[in-house]
């Protein structure tokens, strides 16, 4: 483990040792939710971090504290060189892990055993494939759903997660919730967060409490068990007695959990950012290729850190427009 250094605490003591990466900002799906119908404009290739540049930077994080890495994108098999970077990477005293769309790991199974990405968290919204392909614009559903499977079958820790939105994908919630039933899987529902261009209002939000108001009439209340808390949490975690997995409700917008956030984000373009919904963002790729040192850049956005959702502490200023709709879309900070 790299030594604990002053610039990855920001001013409320929250240490910062959990690095997400994004990879690349393109993508095999068009998930609504993460990117705006039109599309984005993508980065021009030359302002993006070379395979040598990510593992350049990571070194530096984790030579200041860091000590769990997770790889996004994007969808981040889609990088040609991810072997490359997920084994220089692996060599690092670190635990890596990985958010996909599942459609391509069947080929990159051998590679997650190489270099010791046992923790996969794979985005799926629905169980129906008339849904899917409503949502991801693509007929990908028995790929994804087969590779998901294959990664239960190995062994891997594999979190199932599933962004829910209101007259669309709710009256799946026990569907879900019943696939643990015979699987060591997680299943992690994630209220809709507001992002640039994917059309948020709170009408579209299913809440935590609905989520276990569903399932304890579905699978009786006294079935329904509170798990403990994970430290820096960020799921709520619960499961039906007597099956294998478990559920967790990710609250981002209803009940947040900002006071342990011990996450620091890492664009594709070589920027950082402090919070998911912060549009604050911090060039490190400009410095690091002209040769300057990135750790102040690091401390100062990270002091730069608001107490709760940059910012947004109460319903009526997430709620506002204003302040969300000039931070990024989904697919290009990263999962």
């Amino acid at each position: 483990m790299g030594n604990t250094t002053a610039i990855l605490q920001d001013s409320f003591g929250r240490q910062h040792n959990y690095l997400r990466i994004s990879l690349i900002e393109k993508c095999n799906l068009r998930c609504t939710y993460c990117m705006p119908e039109e599309g984005v404009m993508l980065t021009p290739r030359e302002q993006l971090m070379t395979a040598k540049e990510i593992i350049a930077i990571a070194r530096i994080f984790v030579e200041n504290g860091v000590d769990k890495i997770r790889l996004t994108g994007g969808e981040p098999l889609l990088r040609k060189d991810f072997s490359e970077i997920a084994a220089a990477l692996s060599e690092l005293p670190v635990r890596l892990s990985i958010t996909t769309n599942a459609i391509l790991v069947d080929r990159y199974l051998e590679d997650f055993k190489k270099y010791r990405i046992w923790d996969i968290n794979a985005s799926l919204d629905t169980l129906k494939t008339d849904k899917f392909r409503t949502i991801t614009k693509r007929d990908q559903f028995h790929r994804a759903f087969n590779n998901i499977n294959k990664l239960i079958e190995e062994d891997f820790n594999v979190k199932l997660n599933v962004v829910l939105m209101n007259n669309f994908n709710q009256e799946e919630i026990t569907d879900f919730i019943a696939l643990t039933q015979d699987r060591k899987l997680s299943v992690r529902f994630i209220e809709f967060m507001p992002f640039d261009g994917n059309q948020w209002n709170k009408s579209k939000l299913v809440s935590e409490r609905e989520i276990l108001d569903r399932a304890n009439a579905f699978f009786g209340e006294s079935r329904v068990e509170r798990l403990p808390n994970e430290k820096n949490f960020t799921a709520r975690n619960y499961q039906v007695s007597g099956f294998k997995g478990n559920f967790g409700i990710i609250s981002s917008v209803t009940n947040p959990f900002c006071d342990s956030c011990n996450r620091i984000r890492l664009t594709a373009n070589g920027t950082i950012k402090n919070c998911l919904f912060s549009n604050n963002e911090t060039n490190l790729l400009e410095t690091f290729r002209n040769g300057g040192k990135i750790e102040p850049l690091i401390q100062n956005l990270l002091l730069k850190k608001k107490a709760v959702r940059a910012g947004m502490n109460t319903s009526e200023k997430l709620e506002n427009p204003e302040n969300h709709s000039n931070n990024r879309s989904m697919i290009t900070i990263g999962g």
